[in-house]
């Protein structure tokens, strides 16, 4: 009776309510965040997985190569891993690390397998075929043959060739450095974030309403793909008017395979990230700025 006098009554249960409202949450947040393990886990799952077909596919492609060219038909990489984080930064530390006698470290910068300097022959041996196809990619070999591995950095440097007394490893090959835009695009959805190396300063995103699939009966297929068509492009259009106005020097774009010709951009990669802006641009950060190693 006091309770309805004072109005507490209504207060309690107010607050009861928003208990129930933050035990809800609460539910909510512990299963998201499970599913971002289970998520997790699905990806070095499935990394391990495309890293076994990506091995069989290489072998089978060098087969197909070396029986033309006259090299072993039996080489295979030793090993393959995707670098990124901390244990990216292990393996580079390593390879800086490294001292030689002068002229004793080669590091090579391999643009096209069909342009392989003749230093990889010298370093390499009867292995050197193995570099090509790791192409695009930066070798490492010592005059020991201590070190022999070939890293596919997200930013592949123009060709070049040196011996030296340690291995050349810039560090903006495989790490986000300075300002620059990142862009995820695929055909409904866009992500632009302005980084500071790993760290994002801005981000801007949308998605567009694009016809994924032709219902029977209505229209034709042509003019469905006509509409289609033309959402895309105008999606794209508006794509391009937000990197226009971020307004920054250096771009990198990933998303869509079919794409990336449409952008004027410093370095492209496919990658198959989903969902809403925020979270696909998180992801697709994470996979540009993958490093694969190819033990030779």
């Amino acid at each position: 009776m006091l309770d309805d006098l004072l109005g507490r009554t209504e207060l309690k249960e107010r607050i009861e309510a928003l208990e129930d409202e933050r035990h809800h949450l609460e539910r909510q947040l512990d299963a998201e965040s499970e599913r971002r393990r289970e998520a997790v886990a699905a990806r070095q799952e499935a990394e391990e997985r495309v890293n076994r077909l990506e091995d069989r596919i290489a072998d089978l492609e060098g087969r197909v190569t070396d029986d033309g060219d006259g090299d072993s038909p039996d080489l295979t990489f030793r090993r393959r891993e995707a670098l990124h984080g901390t244990r990216l930064d292990e393996v580079l530390a390593r390879l800086d690390s490294v001292e030689t006698d002068p002229e004793g470290a080669l590091s090579a910068a391999i643009t096209d397998e069909r342009d392989r300097p003749g230093d990889l022959d010298v370093a390499f041996g009867d292995r050197a075929a193995l570099v090509g196809r790791a192409a695009p990619c930066v070798a490492y070999a010592d005059d020991a043959g201590l070190v022999s591995v070939a890293l596919r950095p997200p930013i592949v440097p123009d060709s070049f060739g040196e011996w030296s007394d340690g291995f050349r490893v810039e560090e903006s090959w495989f790490r986000p450095t300075g300002r620059f835009g990142f862009a995820f695009v695929r055909s409904d959805t866009f992500a632009l974030g302005v980084y500071e190396g790993r760290e994002r300063q801005s981000l801007r995103g949308f998605t567009t309403d694009v016809k994924s699939k032709h219902s029977k009966g209505g229209f034709s297929q042509g003019r469905f793909e006509r509409i289609r068509e033309g959402q895309i492009h105008d999606h794209l259009k508006r794509c391009h008017e937000a990197i226009d106005d971020a307004g920054v020097e250096r771009l990198y774009v990933a998303g869509e395979s079919t794409l990336l010709d449409e952008f004027d951009a410093d370095a492209t990669a496919s990658v198959d990230a989903t969902g809403d802006p925020d979270e696909a641009i998180d992801d697709a950060f994470r996979d540009f700025w993958t490093t694969r190693l190819y033990g030779i």
